[in-house]
């Protein structure tokens, strides 16, 4: 045998010795990868050589290692200039491939922020997600939707910032009505000159940054001063603005005196799960707090798991001066280090002992240990509905994964179909998929044909990913809102693609869609009912409603599009620039509809045959 096909033939323990003696001295990355090429581990070292020989030796390793090590077949090396680009590298790859045997943060999404656009004469205030590509200055993060919209109605309240979009601003001849509620200064209309409304923004950038108090005082001595020169009417408006400013303290459970800038974590682990309470604090105020809860193993140690956390949290967020922790992460200075590389400044990690910074934490503790026991308890019983759902369908085995459909539509226009996803873990909403009907075969209304492109759509592209090896999500069980008729289209496109050995569920509603009479359709089985106050029957209702709301959410954002669509934008010709002139002379797309061509000719950069354009296009049949 030749000594490829002997490497070849080795794995395990015996792989990682044979590995071992060709590895350097050096920092870097290795991953332990099984078969079919399924990454089980990434992990980082300071020495590959000595730390990969650590798993040949069969000492001391918890079972889980010693699975790890036996379903290895092949592994992958990286070497790297230092231990700290190793750590960096380290919890990119975690994060991009999802190894089995990693502490992996499960919940990523982004938090939403504030931004001040400064690419206006105007600047606008408004929420955003993602990257920092628009000119302006942004706070945050916030940890929900909510506080964000929350700090946005309030800072609407206290400086009057206009939110609408620039065509928005540029088409108003008159103040709209956040204007007449007095959330907006109307600067698009020149109620307030650009200077001063410009002062209002500089007011809300401090604010935001923290001189909350100096903001506050400032208009304080305006009030005072509108109200000994007898302009009652401005010192009440001033008096509204400081009392906006002030409820953002008053809603707030903790307002930290001595922390400017901050994050706070704390780590509660029982029963194999884990929790960390992630608070946020910017500017002297607690912007919110989320509950994240990692996929660990019962052997993993909380100084571990909090260092991977940390790690995998910050790979694309922003890094504040100074962390807070109860559990002090494993390689802290090296974390540090890291995250200073990242930030371009310094970074602490740190463990209070005493005082305020101490209390912050004990408070997000007490939430980590709430918010495991409320998850504990909710995933007990997720299980026993599970179980009972599988009994009620006669599936093999409690299914992990499943998919409801749902179609939306008035009389067939602006057809969308929506997918949601179940399991174990409760609706896993970042897995939801919502499909714009594309058919231009379908009879306006056609329910059969909606849900036969939307399945179609769906399992092609599933088929297509396991065919060419990828990792695809493939639905235990598939329900249908429908009847017979619906589980018959169904079941021909799931047979068309070879995909006819998952199982589908039809959910038809009660006489006058009553709830608790369902009827289920199911493959070569009569029609059926489950018990009115069966807690499967509930279960199974939430899934369906809540198929429900996400098609017709899906269905009304789509609508809500069409109808912000201007009859201009339809035009040959008239690009921003004349759209905008034209707006400004006749007030809106309805004006420009009832003008003539020679009035239309008289806008700045319309010609006669551009003219008789845009009459035409208003009248035709």
């Amino acid at each position: 045998m030749s000594d490829v096909d002997e490497a070849t033939a080795l794995k395990g323990a015996a792989l990682i010795r044979d590995e071992v003696t060709r590895l350097p001295d050096r920092p870097g990355v290795y991953r332990m990868i099984g078969e079919d090429g399924e990454v089980l581990y990434v992990g980082k070292a300071r020495s590959l050589k000595k730390r990969v020989s650590q798993y040949a030796q069969g000492r001391v390793h918890a079972q889980r290692i010693a699975l790890m090590v036996d379903l290895t077949r092949t592994m992958v090396f990286v070497t790297t200039r230092t231990e700290t680009d190793a750590l960096l590298l380290e919890i990119n790859l975690i994060k991009q491939l999802k190894p089995r045997f990693n502490v992996l943060l499960r919940d990523d999404k982004s938090f939403p922020e504030i931004v001040i656009r400064r690419d206006h004469d105007a600047p606008q205030l408004r929420k955003h997600r993602g990257a920092h590509s628009i000119n302006g200055d942004y706070f945050g993060p916030f940890a929900s939707a909510w506080a964000v919209n929350r700090t946005l109605n309030t800072l609407q309240k206290a400086f009057l910032l206009r939110s609408c979009s620039d065509s928005v601003y540029e088409s108003r001849t008159r103040p709209c009505m956040l204007h007449q509620i007095r959330r907006c200064a109307a600067p698009c209309t020149g109620l307030v000159s650009l200077e001063d409304y410009r002062g209002l923004v500089d007011q809300a950038e401090a604010f935001l940054r923290g001189k909350s108090r100096s903001v506050m005082g400032t208009m304080a001595a305006e009030m005072q001063a509108a109200s000994e020169e007898l302009e009652f009417e401005r010192a009440a408006r001033l008096r509204d603005r400081i009392r906006a400013l002030a409820s953002i303290a008053q809603e707030q459970q903790i307002n930290p005196e001595t922390l400017d800038e901050a994050d706070v974590f704390a780590l509660h682990a029982e029963g194999g799960q884990a929790c960390v309470q992630v608070f946020f604090f910017r500017a002297g105020q607690n912007w919110g707090n989320r509950a994240y809860f990692p996929r660990v193993d019962k052997s993993d140690e909380d100084p571990e798991v909090m260092a991977a956390f940390l790690g995998q949290f910050y790979e694309d967020k922003p890094i504040p001066k100074l962390v807070l922790v109860n559990v002090e992460p494993a390689d802290r200075d090296l974390l540090c280090e890291a995250f200073a590389l990242k930030a371009g400044r310094k970074v602490e990690i740190n463990r209070p002992q005493k005082g305020e910074k101490r209390q912050l934490v004990q408070h997000a503790l007490t939430n980590s240990r709430e918010a495991l026991g409320r998850k504990m308890a909710e995933s007990s019983a997720q299980t026993k509905l599970l179980a009972g759902v599988c009994e009620a369908f006669g599936l093999e085995g409690q299914p992990e994964r499943i998919e409801v459909y749902d179609n939306s539509h008035i009389m067939g226009t602006n057809a969308v179909g929506g997918m949601i996803v179940a399991g174990p873990d409760g609706f896993q909403k970042s897995q939801y998929r919502k499909f714009n009907i594309k058919g231009t075969e379908l009879t306006p209304g056609d329910d059969y044909g909606m849900m036969k492109e939307v399945l179609r759509r769906r399992f092609a592209r599933m088929v297509k990913d396991e065919e060419a090896g990828e990792a695809a999500p493939r639905p235990d069980l598939v329900l249908i809102d429908g009847g017979g008729g619906q589980l018959a289209a169904a079941l021909e496109v799931m047979a068309d693609l070879g995909v006819d050995d998952i199982a589908v569920v039809g959910v038809a509603k009660g006489p006058d869609r009553d709830a608790g009479l369902e009827r289920f359709f199911m493959p070569g089985k009569a029609p059926f009912m489950l018990e009115p106050k069966s807690p499967v029957l509930y279960y199974l209702q939430r899934l369906r409603d809540e198929a429900h709301r996400f098609a017709i959410g899906a269905h009304r954002t789509r609508r809500t599009m069409d109808m912000k669509k201007n009859p201009l934008d339809e035009i040959d010709g008239v690009g921003p620039g004349r759209k905008r002139a034209l707006l400004h002379a006749f007030g809106s797309a309805r004006g420009v509809s009832r003008a003539s061509v020679d009035d239309l000719a008289k806008v700045e950069g319309v010609n006669q045959p551009l003219a008789q354009r845009i009459f035409d296009s208003f009248r035709k049949t």
